[in-house]
């Protein structure tokens, strides 16, 4: 009878990749994938450290683990053991801890975990880290859209960031594999691949020679690659005039950058350690959806970093509001132990943070409403997921521009499944509260 095993992820598309190619291994090896509640014999619980939130989510779901299925063996893995092993050594239940580097062996290092062969903590040191640890992904379950890992680690060290520490230098997929990984996919009927790394823009700087990704993309394009390529965040500074204007040029790249600005404040944004200015910001935001048609563009903003006073607040919003963003992620300043701002003075008081991130937040809104609005009556290239939306039963897509849609056809009707993992032209006929309605025409 097959081992039952369960996989929970915390965090970002690096580590929703990451579990996913790790489920992919483990069923090769005769593991059966059960969901997480259903109480498996072995729980593998992928974490994040990004925020102090993101540490009490991954200390709750190991709690959940335990309390529901108390005789599983839980393993605890990734970026929160990487950096503190330690959080978990009282936490009931835990079996055994592995840091970023000895998650992707998990596979193999199970049939010693299983006998009681294996270390309890084991966390190598991640900045001894040279190579690219490749692992192959092919499938996503229940998934439209696939994820490929090109990138891993970040030599920035942002004053305020642990990421670094939890993953170690900047490292990446050679080109050749790039592009094996995303025919595979494609064979494989993916129509839509989302490119993903912690820095993302620093791809191939570390490779001999350096192959930039404004050269990947360039190479991708005359590649039998899928058609939608989509790249997962980018740095302000990284914008490159080769880069922008590749990412003009290209047929496959989807008009979508998620970029990481921070702040719009000069005072804070050196604090952050960030290489640019409000000044380069403004002019690159204004650029770029003159150069890329349909563009959207969203945005990483932290509030409440220490120092910051009202005043450099309202400039960070005063930026935002007056710069072509589609949608923005608000990151209340978290202090992370380990990192330079952790012992910064002047701290901002709690209620003040909070309240600096509802008003960003609903400048958000207010900024993704009035994208959507620029699409009416217009006509979208829409990817259908194989999701429906509760209550009405219509369809749920995204265009390439990052609107989710809701599908009806031209006449009305719903019961369309051959839609799904297929693009259609769509007719944006009305708004929704997150995202638009649309009508199918011709494929």
């Amino acid at each position: 009878m097959m081992t039952t095993i369960s996989v929970a992820t915390l965090g970002c598309k690096v580590n929703q990749f990451e579990s996913e190619a790790l489920i992919e291994a483990l069923e090769r090896r005769g593991y059966a994938l059960i969901p997480f509640e259903q109480g498996a014999e072995i729980t593998i619980i992928n974490t994040c450290t990004v925020t102090h939130r993101a540490d009490f989510q991954s200390r709750q779901m190991v709690r959940r683990a335990f309390q529901s299925n108390p005789n599983s063996l839980i393993i605890v893995a990734g970026c929160y053991p990487q950096v503190e092993p330690d959080a978990f050594l009282k936490i009931k239940g835990v079996r055994y801890l592995l840091g970023n580097r000895e998650k992707s062996r998990i596979p193999d290092l199970l049939p010693l975990i299983q006998k009681g062969e294996f270390p309890r903590v084991q966390v190598g040191d991640i900045q001894k880290e040279t190579l690219f640890s490749e692992t192959p992904l092919h499938s996503f379950h229940h998934h439209t859209r696939a994820f490929l890992k090109i990138q891993d680690g970040c030599n920035a060290y942002c004053s305020y960031c642990i990421v670094p520490h939890a993953r170690g230098r900047s490292r990446s997929l050679p080109p050749e594999r790039v592009i094996e990984n995303l025919k595979v996919l494609k064979e494989k009927g993916f129509k839509e691949v989302v490119l993903t790394g912690i820095h993302l823009s620093a791809y191939g700087l570390d490779l001999d020679p350096p192959f930039p990704l404004e050269k990947l993309i360039g190479q991708l394009e005359k590649e039998e690659t899928p058609n939608r390529i989509r790249l997962s965040s980018i740095e302000p500074g990284d914008f490159s005039p080769e880069l922008i204007s590749v990412l003009s040029q290209s047929n496959k790249i989807c008009p979508h950058l998620h970029i990481s600005i921070q702040s719009g404040d000069d005072e804070i944004l050196k604090k952050m350690n960030r290489d640019y200015d409000h000044s380069f910001l403004s002019d690159l935001i204004q650029e770029l959806p003159l150069k890329i048609p349909k563009l959207s563009i969203g945005a990483d903003v932290i509030v409440g970093f220490p120092g910051e006073a009202e005043e450099n607040f309202k400039h960070t919003y005063g930026l935002v509001e007056s710069l072509p963003f589609s949608y923005l992620h608000v990151f209340p300043f978290s202090r992370r132990k380990g990192t330079p701002a952790f012992q910064f003075p002047k701290r901002v008081d709690e209620k003040e943070i909070k309240k600096r991130a509802e008003t960003m937040r609903e400048l958000g809104k207010r900024k993704r409403q009035a994208f959507y609005g620029q699409f009416l009556n217009q006509e979208l290239s829409v990817l259908v997921e194989n999701h429906r939306e509760k209550g009405t039963g219509r369809w749920k897509g995204l265009s390439r521009n990052y609107i989710p849609v809701l599908l009806t056809n031209k006449n009305g009707a719903e019961e369309h499944r051959e839609w799904v993992n297929q693009e259609w032209t769509v007719r944006v006929t009305d708004l929704a509260e997150k995202g638009v309605i649309g009508k199918v025409l011709e494929k």
